[in-house]
């Protein structure tokens, strides 16, 4: 008797926890999953819009020989924009690294700056951000005053890194602005190092220098990898990307444009993989004991 009430109460238990799942269950279902398997489904049919009906046409793996093989659009697009973000991406992390262990301090109005720091992310999203720099915020006044844009042409030139290095100094700002998530993320991983390693490295005679390379970074490194990928996927859905103006271009067929995600959706998961492969390369020594004496 005792056991089949045990029973009852943890199945009660389940179906509270299920039924408190399953508003959100429904709702990625509905406008999630759904939308992405179609968007799949319509990726190998060409549409036909008729009145009052559409016209699924079956054509394999056309949309998708066409975008690789034989279309430039995607790549005319997508290589500026792939070195934007190699270049924005160190950019974006080593700010907000240095900004946390800033914040980090016993500094008079910190939690202000946390603020200040993190209030760019909600305001500055979407359609206002777009707003913004079509206004002109988000450059920086002092290139056009230091000339340093004549700087930079005499020394790049013609090159292929000429265009993403201007566009980024044109929007420099913006650039900070998005970084706050970031700072909070490193914040957050800075205050999980115990400071009995510091006191410890402090009595061994270690430089702040060598505490920041073998405590703090190595402790970090976790860190550094979530906010990496958090930053590439945030840069691959920026308001300004190219590519997701491409795909949303009216003038193509729906198929076509559904197949073009997909790609981009493909190269996304294989720049993600070789940046967690860089990192893993560059951080596979990195943890070592924490040693200060010869």
């Amino acid at each position: 008797m005792a056991r089949n009430r045990k029973l009852s109460a943890r199945t009660a238990r389940k179906l509270e926890a299920s039924l408190f799942i399953a508003p959100w269950l429904i709702g990625f279902m509905c406008f999630m999953a759904f939308p992405l398997l179609f968007s799949l489904y319509l990726s190998f049919h060409s549409i036909k819009v008729l009145p009052g009906q559409r016209i699924y046409e079956y054509v394999g793996l056309r949309h998708y020989k066409e975008i690789l093989y034989k279309s430039s659009e995607l790549y005319e697009s997508l290589i500026p924009f792939f070195q934007e973000t190699l270049i924005m991406i160190p950019v974006i992390l080593v700010f907000s690294f240095m900004i946390a262990i800033l914040l980090h301090q016993k500094l008079p109005g910190r939690s202000l700056f946390r603020t200040l720091f993190f209030l760019p992310v909600i305001f500055s999203t979407g359609y206002v951000l777009t707003e913004f720099v079509n206004q002109g915020a988000g450059s920086l006044n002092f290139l056009a005053q230091r000339s340093v844009e004549e700087s930079l042409n005499a020394w790049l030139g013609d090159s292929a890194w000429a265009r993403p290095v201007k566009s980024i100094l044109s929007h420099f700002v913006l650039v900070l602005w998005y970084s706050g998530v970031q700072i909070l993320i490193f914040l957050a991983g800075r205050q999980t190092i115990s400071h009995s390693s510091y006191e410890a490295a402090r009595i061994d005679g270690a430089s702040p220098w060598e505490t920041f390379w073998k405590i703090t970074l190595p402790a970090m490194s976790p860190f550094i990898l979530l906010n990496l990928f958090y930053t590439v996927l945030d840069l691959f859905t920026f308001p300004y990307n190219p590519i997701i103006w491409l795909i949303n271009d009216n003038q193509r067929s729906y198929g076509y444009n559904s197949a073009m995600a997909w790609v981009y959706f493909a190269m996304i998961v294989l720049f993600l993989a070789l940046m967690m492969l860089l990192v893993r390369l560059m951080t596979r020594g990195s943890r070592q004991p924490y040693r200060f004496w010869k």
